[in-house]
């Protein structure tokens, strides 16, 4: 079975010549050695947007032309943005960017001035390299809701699903942090990324509304590092690598070994799994000429949690018209970050959750005027806004869940974040 990190999209033709960084003259498998982390070393925030996988890494500078918001669907107005930008001289220009939870939100997505490639950071030696320490920073911590909060909201949907309203609802909580220091995203983008070369690291500016008196919001970044790929297509064929049932790491390696084994004969965390897969085979398959689905989960491993992994593949009937945000937006939002059914799924969050999601549980990543791209689930992130971060976190509460695990793996995937971050609960 081919996983999403062997499944390789490949960058639009002709990509211009990443920077060689001061160690060009070395030569690994799989490019120049110090070629990736080059552009993750000269990210600096503002209007520049990183963005890593297990098949590319890239770095954008400046505006080229934004993809403007809209009625029409979102996949044709990148589509044109990306005719626009080619008629006016850019060569093979892509899309970057992100897409909120709410589909017909304002996305932020931009077609860049320019965009630096290299290969992908995990085949990139210098990557083991420990990225410094946070800076000791004196964090204020406020969960929104606070844990017993959202404990009873998992709680609610439990005596819900009980009574056969739904089958499953993702219920997230946040973290408000505070510093009196400035942030240093271009640290906490090295600790994310070193930490997990092998997954999807990103750093995308996202703004920030008008206010009331009509002044323009402060900027704001999403930042993160998520396992989860949502879509990615190459040419005529996908993948898609729906992940649903987590458990956290242990750093007991036995432990850890029975935690990945328990996850795996899981009966809960198997039928989670399994209607997160139903609903993504479902929205592909009228795009496909043939699908290929196992019939079994396998594991997907990050520094902090295990998930249960599928990874579906396939063939488009028409490629030439079906690009790979096309595929996302079809996707989008799964199971796996909302519930099923979905609608009423999404009901529920707007009623338990008192806060915004924004971009998260969106979609991050890439697309060119081909078609091809891949585009990431947003999760295990964080928006960043002056001085402070607003940290996201989620858990799919089943029939079969308690409040107390669903808390306690909330808690298990803030680490991600809080660790770049030099925090804790």
């Amino acid at each position: 079975m081919t996983t999403a990190h062997e499944a390789a999209v490949p960058a639009p033709t002709q990509p211009p010549t990443p920077r060689p960084p001061n160690t060009a003259g070395l030569r690994a498998a799989g490019g120049t050695v110090g070629a990736a982390t080059a552009l993750l070393d000269d990210y600096r925030g503002g209007e520049a947007r990183f963005f890593a996988s297990p098949t590319r890494t890239l770095l954008t500078h400046g505006v080229e032309r934004p993809v403007p918001h809209g009625p029409r669907p979102l996949p044709e107005r990148v589509a044109e943005t990306l005719r626009e930008a080619g008629a006016a001289g850019a060569a093979a220009p892509v899309v970057v960017g992100a897409v909120p939870f709410d589909q017909t939100a304002p996305s932020a997505l931009t077609v860049p001035a320019g965009v630096r490639w290299a290969p992908p950071l995990a085949k990139d030696p210098l990557v083991a390299l420990e990225a410094a320490a946070p800076a000791t920073t004196g964090w204020e911590v406020r969960p929104v809701p606070e844990p017993e909060v959202y404990g009873a909201s998992v709680a609610e949907a439990v005596r819900r699903m009980a009574r056969g309203d739904f089958s499953k609802v993702v219920l997230a909580r946040t973290l408000e942090l505070s510093s009196a220091r400035g942030l240093d995203l271009p640290a906490m983008l090295q600790r994310l990324a070193r930490r997990d070369p092998g997954g999807y690291t990103f750093a995308m500016p996202t703004g920030a509304p008008a206010g009331p008196d009509g002044r323009p919001g402060c900027d704001r970044t999403l930042i993160g590092a998520s396992p989860e790929l949502l879509v990615s297509r190459r040419g005529g064929r996908f993948v898609a690598n729906p992940l649903a049932g987590s458990t956290p790491r242990s750093s007991d390696l036995a432990e850890d070994v029975r935690r990945a084994a328990a996850l795996l004969d899981s009966a809960k965390d198997l039928a989670e799994h399994a209607m997160v897969v139903d609903d993504v085979r479902r929205s592909l398959e009228p795009y496909c000429r043939s699908i290929d689905v196992p019939r079994r989960p396998t594991l997907v491993r990050t520094a902090a949690m295990w998930h249960l992994s599928t990874t579906v593949t396939g063939e488009l009937t028409d490629p030439e018209n079906t690009s790979a945000l096309e595929l996302a937006c079809a996707l989008h939002p799964t199971p796996a970050v909302c519930g099923t059914p979905t609608a009423t799924a999404r009901e529920v969050i707007a009623e338990l959750e008192p806060f915004e999601r924004g971009f998260f549980t969106g979609v991050v990543g890439w697309g060119d005027a081909n078609g091809d791209g891949e585009w990431v689930v947003t999760i295990r992130c964080a928006e960043a806004e002056e001085n402070r971060l607003r940290l996201y976190a989620g858990a799919g509460a089943v029939a079969a869940s308690s409040p107390e695990a669903e808390t306690a793996e909330t808690g298990a995937k803030f680490r991600t974040f809080l660790h770049a971050v030099g925090a804790d609960l």
